[in-house]
């Protein structure tokens, strides 16, 4: 009876209750869900006479499709929060962690993070300069969720380079930069971000957050804006959207939630990118790293690994000298070039990567394993021990989300990644004080929009002021990855010959980031080019200058958008609210009153109903 009950209505087209695509016999099970004391007052109410009856319209054609497996999308359980947060990443846990801090003393919003994996721990080696974590922490202080000192595992005051080989510049020459650099203590800065509840603490002021934890995942994929498949594991309402999670054990739990804001990473199943625009595919930086013991028993020099200083972190080794001159595997090197990066840790212990810094198609992992043990053995660096091995796969550049989505990409699902340098972990965590702010105004407003608090999100995010930012580093990117080994040595070395200023802004480029005003308005980034390329040897500058012709005619507005006036801003992402009553209301309303009057027309058409002119 109650199928028949529940196909009729869709057939007639009328509201379902709290269906949202379940099959019909599930539906008996699907219990009330009550309206979460911690929204704002007005959507209590809205949501108490509303919801019943327009919280989705099932139809037909879709329970008949969600019907064909009726154990597979039957919930054992249900929840509901303000927002649901997907992942459990330091994006993830960055924006649920700001979001659910206390506002006046009290937790204002019920903050939920899902992801089955919850409690694996992270496995990047995270580095990020000094002065950024200093803004990292002043913004987290702000939201009062100070992050400790134990979220730092090892500071460099200098930080060095090698970019000899090529322009005259001697093989075994160094390049200091006065810019302190950190390694992230990872499992402290996941604790940092959690409830206490659901992480062993080890120092005071962890597990501070206060969001909720379901080890769940999505069962969703985007097909197309706000439509998703299977039919009914993700539906959008005026109110809100109802999802399905499910655990690694195959239980179904259904959460109703105001907002989802995704951060399951680069390549997410329910973030559309944006096609509509002309946009160049991502490139890949791709590395394989090593956290090693070294045996230093015959090392000349204790104070160094190979050439590597122990009390200087290297960004760059950017060298070929470990291949046979005219081999095959130098001819490889100087075509798709690799470097090494080294983190001198405690002791004998250091973190050895070999980088691709960016490339399309992406390099593959072996040829980074093989080039970073032949590096190593010619520098005579002898590894004892491998305690861990990282294979770092980040997507840069790419296609921004598409507009007018509900479910908010945060992290790598929004793009966040810079398109030239790959850094992200910075740009995610101070983005998501901005963010984590527009959501909680848009939480409190008494009228409440998901839409608009999700275009604001995004807006937040992607403001035209740094789209036109990111357009200029995806250049900057596109310029690397046709590069041969040569080439890279001669930007890194103009580069890093530039003011701290201007180069410091540009490796992270994001607001609120340290010298980000050298970079966020078009005069500065043409200030920036031009003495950039004034350093630059002199075939890197002519060969930049052609590309930027080439770039700029094959791909348009983007890039002379970024650094002149003369083409505006990109369009962003700001709400734009959609018209609730279209065409000339007037001639239809006279319409009507006419045909009313008349005595030889009767029937007044649908266009011309009062109901449609109000």
């Amino acid at each position: 009876m109650v199928a028949l009950v529940v196909s009729f209505a869709a057939l007639a087209g009328l509201p379902l209750g709290r269906a949202f695509v379940l099959p019909a016999t599930a539906i008996t099970s699907v219990k009330k869900l009550s309206v979460p004391q911690s929204l704002p007052s007005g959507f209590r109410q809205q949501s108490r006479t509303s919801a019943r009856s327009h919280l989705c319209t099932t139809h037909f054609n879709s329970l008949l499709h969600a019907a064909k497996d009726d154990a597979a999308f039957t919930p054992t359980s249900t929840d509901e929060c303000d927002v649901l947060v997907l992942g459990s990443g330091p994006a993830a846990r960055s924006i649920a962690t700001l979001l659910s801090s206390p506002q006046n003393g009290k937790i204002q919003f019920d903050v939920l993070v899902a992801d089955s994996n919850f409690d694996r721990r992270w496995a990047p080696n995270y580095g990020v300069w000094q002065d950024e974590w200093q803004a990292i922490c002043s913004l987290f202080e702000s939201f009062d969720r100070p992050l400790g000192k134990e979220c730092i595992d090892r500071l460099w005051l200098k930080t060095d380079c090698f970019f000899g080989g090529s322009f005259d510049i001697p093989v075994e020459e160094r390049m200091r930069l006065d810019r302190p650099y950190c390694r992230i203590e990872r499992d402290a800065l996941r604790r940092a971000l959690s409830p206490s509840g659901e992480v062993e603490t080890k120092y005071d002021g962890e597990g501070n957050a206060n969001y909720r934890v379901v080890r769940a995942n999505h069962i969703s994929k985007c097909t197309a804006v706000n439509i998703y498949s299977p039919s009914g594991s993700m539906v959008h309402d005026e109110y809100g959207t109802t999802a399905l999670l499910q655990s690694k054990e195959g239980e179904l739990t259904q959460v109703r939630a105001k907002l989802v804001v995704d951060c399951t990473g680069h390549e997410s199943r329910i973030v559309l990118k944006d096609d509509r625009l002309k946009s160049i595919s991502p490139g890949f930086q791709i590395a394989y790293g090593i956290l090693a013991e070294v045996d230093e028993t015959n090392s000349p020099n204790k104070e160094f690994f190979g050439p590597y200083y122990k009390e200087a972190m290297t960004l760059f080794d950017y060298r070929t000298d470990h291949f046979p001159n005219e081999s095959n595997e130098l001819s490889k090197a100087v075509r798709a070039p690799t470097f090494m990066y080294a983190m001198p840790l405690n002791g004998n212990r250091v973190f050895f990567e070999e980088t691709s810094l960016v490339a399309r198609p992406a390099l593959s992992f072996q040829e980074c394993k093989e080039r970073c043990m032949t590096r190593l053995q010619h520098l005579g660096i002898k590894v004892t021990k491998i305690e861990e091995e990282e294979y770092c796969y980040i997507p840069m550049g790419g296609a921004l989300p598409a507009k007018d989505q509900r479910v908010i990409g945060f992290g790598g699902s929004a793009a966040m990644v810079h398109p030239s340098t790959g850094y992200h972990l910075c740009r995610a965590m101070m983005g998501a004080g901005a963010v984590a702010k527009v959501i909680r105004e848009e939480l409190t407003d008494q009228n409440w929009n998901p839409d608009r608090a999700a275009a604001r999100a995004y807006d937040a995010i992607w403001s035209p002021n740094n789209i036109a930012q990111r357009n200029f580093a995806v250049f900057g990117g596109e310029f690397l990855m046709k590069q041969n080994v040569v080439g890279l040595r001669g930007f890194f070395d103009g580069f890093f010959k530039l003011p701290l200023p201007l180069w410091g802004g540009f490796l992270a480029g994001w607001p609120g980031l340290p010298n980000n005003e050298n970079h966020e308005t078009w005069w500065a980034r043409l200030v920036f080019g031009l003495t950039f390329v004034s350093k630059l040897p002199l075939s890197v500058a002519l060969d930049m200058l052609g590309s930027i012709a080439t770039y700029s005619i094959t791909q348009g507005v983007p890039l002379p958008q970024s650094v002149t006036p003369f083409f505006g801003l990109p369009d962003g992402f700001g709400y734009v609210e959609k018209k609730l009553v279209f065409g000339d209301v007037a001639a239809k309303a006279e319409a009507r009153k006419m045909i009313q009057e008349s005595a030889v027309e009767e029937l007044i058409p649908v266009d011309f109903e009062e109901k449609v002119l109000l």
